[in-house]
């Protein structure tokens, strides 16, 4: 069973700046569209960013221009540049490989954002 570990989370001021990586153990890692998403307390998960196979990226509007989202498949690890960063970004960020409306792995831990002066 695939094994999905995040982590680089943090506390960091508005305007400031985090990268956030996810290691998953899934063989041929390189062939599976990774997304990151995130859970902000009461709200639903959202999908922020995801990357295809030949590292396409797609972001959702609300980080458009500020986060980049890239994938080291030697590594079997994908990364979140996140820039500019708002209140707003404060949230649980997980990711997962999504297929249609479902996700294929099990969520891990995910890793903890605050955005706070």
């Amino acid at each position: 069973q695939v094994q999905v570990v995040e982590s680089g989370g943090g506390s960091v001021p508005p305007g400031g700046s985090l990268t956030i990586s996810c290691a998953a153990s899934a063989i041929h890692f390189k062939i599976y569209r990774i997304a990151w998403y995130r859970q902000a307390p009461g709200q639903e998960r959202e999908l922020v960013a995801q990357i295809s196979s030949d590292e396409v990226p797609e972001y959702a509007d609300s980080v458009k221009g500020r986060f980049t989202i890239s994938r080291d498949n030697a590594r079997n690890t994908v990364y979140l540049q996140m820039n500019s960063l708002k209140p707003e970004d404060t949230a649980d960020y997980y990711c997962n490989s999504p297929y249609g409306s479902i996700t294929v792995w099990p969520w891990g831990q995910g890793t903890q954002v605050t955005v706070s002066s």
